[in-house]
C-alpha cells in the first residue's frame, strides 16, 4: 500500500523530470492522430507502410529533439523535422506539406487553449505550472488528443476535405502558402499569450483569442475550399469546350463519311466487278484509316478518358497533332481514376512524352503516334505506351535523359530529364525507352 502511495504522491506532485520521461510516447500518439487529420482533410493517399514509418520516424524524431533541446527550440525543430518527414515519406507537394502542418497545429492550439482556460477555472493555477505534474499532464495530453480524434470522425462523417489541392495555380499556391506562414506565426503568439498569461489576462481577452484562432482556422480552411472548387471549375470548362471541339470535329467527319458513303459502295463494287483484288485490298486500308479517326475520336470522351486532367492533356494534343496531318490512335482498357500515381505528375510525364511524340512524328513521311492504357495484373503494373514514327534511327535512349541534350536545334531538352527527377521521388514508377525500325516507344509504368 505505501508503494502505491508513494507513486501516487509522485505523479500528483510537480516533476518536470518525471512528466518530461512520462510524456515521451505521447509523441508516437500526437503523430497518429495528426496524420489521420491532415491526411483526411487533404486527402492525401498513404500506404499502410507510410502512415507506419512517418509515425516512428516522426515519434522517434520528436523524443530525440526533447532530450537534445530546450524550449522554445524544441517546437522549431520540430516542426522542421515534422514538415520533412511529411514530404519525403508521404511524397507530397510543398504546399500540401505545409498545410498538413498547419491544420493539425491550428487544431491543437484551439483546443489546448480551451483546456488551459478550464484548467485554471477549476484548479485557479496556470496551466503551465499544472503541466509539470505527471498525472495532469498525462491526462490533459490525451483529453487533447481524444478531442482532437472526435474532430477527425465529424470530418470523416461529414466528408470535408479538399480533393485537388495538385490543380491550383502558382499564383493561388504563393497566397497559401503566405497565408499558412503568418497562421503558424500567429498560432505561436497565441499559444505564448495563452499559456504564460492565462491568468493574468481578462477572461474577455482569453475568449477573444479562441475566438480570433476558430474565425482564422475557419476563413483559411474556406478560402482553400473555394480555391480549390474555382479551379476545379475551371478545369472542367476547359474539358467542356475540349469536348465540344471533338464533337464537332466527329460530326463533319460522320457527315462526311455518310455524304461519300454511296460512293465508297460504288467504287468497292467497281474492284469486286473488275476482280481486282490487290487495288481492293488498298481501297479497303484507305477506308480502314478513315474508320479509325472516327474510332479514335469516339474513344477521346470523358466517359472514355474517365480522369479529367489526362482527358484535358489528350484532347490538346490530339488537336494540336490533327492540325500537323499527324494521326493518333487511342486505347484506354483501364480505369484511367484509380491509378497508382499523382494526378498532376501523371498529367506532366504525359504532356512531355505526348510533345516528343508529335515533335518526332511531324518529321516523317507516315505520320502516326499510337497511345495505350491498359493493366498488366500479371505484374501488378498500370502501363501508358505511347509509340511514334521518327526518322532519327541513331538516337541514343539513353541519352536523351540527360539535362541539356536535344536532337532538335533550339530545344531546351530538358523534357526528359524533368521525367527522370520526377520518377527519382518515387519507387514505383519506370520509364523504358525501345525503338524499332518503325517505331520509337516509351513505356510508362506505374506499380500498384
Amino acid at each position: 500500500m505505501e508503494i502505491f502511495q508513494t507513486i501516487w504522491t509522485a505523479l500528483t506532485t510537480p516533476n518536470e523530470v518525471l512528466t518530461n520521461i512520462l510524456i515521451l510516447p505521447m509523441y508516437f500518439i500526437e503523430a497518429y492522430v495528426s496524420m489521420l487529420l491532415f491526411t483526411l482533410i487533404l486527402n492525401i493517399q498513404t500506404t499502410k507502410e507510410q502512415k507506419r514509418l512517418y509515425v516512428l520516424v516522426v515519434g522517434c524524431v520528436g523524443i530525440l529533439i526533447s532530450l537534445l533541446f530546450s524550449s522554445p527550440f524544441t517546437a522549431f525543430f520540430n516542426i522542421i523535422s515534422i514538415i520533412i518527414s511529411i514530404i519525403f515519406i508521404l511524397k507530397v507537394s510543398f504546399l500540401k506539406g505545409f498545410l498538413a502542418l498547419f491544420i493539425p497545429l491550428l487544431a491543437t492550439a484551439i483546443v489546448e487553449s480551451i483546456i488551459s482556460k478550464i484548467y485554471y477555472f477549476i484548479f485557479k493555477i496556470e496551466y503551465t505550472l499544472g503541466m509539470h505534474i505527471p498525472f495532469q499532464r498525462i491526462v490533459g495530453t490525451l483529453l487533447m488528443y481524444f478531442i482532437l480524434y472526435c474532430i477527425y470522425l465529424i470530418i470523416k462523417y461529414c466528408k470535408l476535405n479538399i480533393p485537388k489541392l495538385e490543380i491550383i495555380n502558382k499564383k493561388h499556391k504563393f497566397l497559401l502558402t503566405l497565408t499558412i506562414i503568418f497562421g503558424i506565426i500567429l498560432i505561436a503568439t497565441q499559444i505564448y499569450v495563452t499559456f504564460y498569461y492565462s491568468s493574468i489576462l481578462p477572461l474577455f481577452i482569453v475568449i477573444l483569442s479562441i475566438c480570433s484562432l476558430l474565425a482564422y482556422f475557419s476563413i483559411s480552411m474556406y478560402t482553400i475550399f473555394t480555391v480549390s472548387k474555382l479551379e476545379t471549375t475551371s478545369i472542367s470548362l476547359e474539358e467542356s469546350q475540349l469536348y465540344n471541339k471533338t464533337l464537332q470535329i466527329l460530326h463533319d467527319n460522320i457527315r462526311a463519311f455518310k455524304h461519300d458513303f454511296w460512293n465508297i459502295v460504288q467504287g468497292i463494287g467497281g474492284y469486286i466487278s473488275k476482280n481486282d483484288m490487290d487495288g481492293l485490298k488498298n481501297y479497303y486500308s484507305k477506308l480502314v484509316e478513315d474508320c479509325q479517326q472516327v474510332n479514335n475520336l469516339t474513344a477521346l470522351s470523358p466517359s472514355v478518358v474517365n480522369n479529367p486532367a489526362i482527358y484535358n492533356i489528350l484532347a490538346n494534343k490530339y488537336h494540336i497533332a490533327d492540325e500537323l496531318g499527324i494521326k493518333i490512335g487511342l486505347e484506354v482498357f483501364m480505369d484511367l481514376t484509380n491509378l497508382n500515381i499523382n494526378s498532376y505528375e501523371l498529367t506532366r510525364i504525359l504532356g512531355i512524352l505526348m510533345n516528343n511524340a508529335i515533335e518526332a512524328s511531324k518529321e516523317c513521311e507516315e505520320k502516326i503516334i499510337n497511345v495505350t492504357f491498359r493493366k498488366d495484373k500479371r505484374r501488378h503494373l498500370q502501363l501508358v505506351i505511347i509509340e511514334n514514327t521518327y526518322n532519327d534511327k541513331d538516337v541514343d535512349t539513353e541519352k536523351i535523359y540527360e539535362k541539356g541534350y536535344s536532337t532538335k536545334p533550339g530545344n531546351t531538352g530538358i523534357g526528359l530529364w524533368e521525367v527522370r527527377q520526377i520518377m527519382r521521388k518515387h519507387n514505383n514508377l519506370n520509364l523504358y525507352t525501345t525503338k524499332t525500325d518503325d517505331y520509337f516507344s516509351q513505356q510508362f509504368e506505374i506499380y500498384y
